[in-house]
């Protein structure tokens, strides 16, 4: 009788622990589509990430394809963002460009991300001397100025893609170290550790199953953040041509080449241009929407002043 009535309260405490986490994940899903902050930035971000995607049926014609016979040609139907001096159409290299911002973006953030949150955790859960070391080797990656190091970087990888994102990683992760690094230091000292701790579980145990969890509010609106820096950083790397090297299409390489004929040819460096900050307006409105929907006590407090 006994082992049935502890069979039956362990299951009605697992659905309580499961019907409570539905609720939390409804009553945030409720935030976020009441924030139109939020709501537009995921909007703009995903129909980036659609043109991304569906780049090959979305694009006119391939990117690379020359045609001399059609330089420069203006605004059509047949070339909605008019050709370069090449014949290419802009078009489809502003499309094929989504891809390559993307990519970088998503690389980027998702490499660093797991270094950070890696050392980060170590760095404040360990003690103070791996601290101390931890920490002045971010400082030190974060004395140098964004662009600067990557661009260093650049120069000792080599120009492509790949080492795009690889550079930008390291720029990032200091970030993403610091931020859990201080979210680990103030979850530590409350009670539910403490309770894990005297139950008899492991330090790495408590860690990434109990602290760590409660860390990623913060975390998820700094990779939203750094996201729209990879875009930027990318284009701007490509477009002093130590980036994704020609002719793959980037949106920093096509503002490159469109440099010379701005003045009587502006459309060549527009949409381009265009598509940056459509991207990086996206990612900052999630960010801030994100910053206001997992912390509602910061929005009390934007409405209230």
């Amino acid at each position: 009788m006994s082992n049935g009535t502890g069979a039956e309260a362990t299951t009605i405490n697992g659905i309580g622990r499961v019907g409570g986490a539905f609720a939390s994940v409804r009553d945030w899903l409720v935030r976020f589509s009441e924030n139109r902050m939020a709501v537009a930035g995921l909007v703009f971000v995903a129909f980036v990430f659609v043109v991304a995607l569906f780049a090959p049926q979305i694009a006119y014609y391939d990117p690379d394809e020359v045609d001399l016979t059609a330089r420069l040609v203006p605004l059509s139907a047949e070339h909605p963002f008019g050709t370069d001096t090449f014949g290419r159409d802009i078009f489809s290299r502003v499309i094929y460009g989504a891809r390559i911002s993307v990519i970088a973006g998503l690389g980027s953030v998702t490499l660093a991300l797991a270094a950070g949150i890696f050392l980060g955790a170590v760095s404040g859960f360990a003690g103070r001397t791996l601290d101390n070391v931890l920490m002045r080797i971010m400082d030190a990656v974060m004395a140098f100025p964004g662009l600067l190091l990557a661009i260093a970087l650049m120069a000792a990888l080599g120009a492509s893609l790949t080492n795009v994102c690889i550079a930008l990683a390291i720029r990032y992760t200091p970030n993403f170290a610091r931020l859990v690094r201080a979210s680990v230091l103030k979850e530590r000292e409350k009670e539910y550790v403490e309770a894990a701790m005297v139950q008899g579980e492991s330090n790495l145990r408590v860690l990434f199953r109990q602290i760590l969890p409660n860390c990623m509010a913060p975390v998820l609106v700094q990779a939203t953040l750094d996201f729209a820096h990879a875009i930027i950083a990318e284009a701007s790397l490509s477009f002093l041509g130590i980036g994704v090297p020609p002719p793959t299409p980037s949106w920093g390489s096509i503002l490159h080449e469109a440099r010379s004929i701005m003045e009587f040819y502006p459309w060549a460096a527009i949409f381009p241009g265009l598509a940056i900050c459509f991207s990086v307006l996206g990612l900052n409105l999630l960010g801030d929407g994100l910053r206001d929907v997992l912390d509602p006590r910061l929005s009390e407090e934007r409405s209230s002043a």
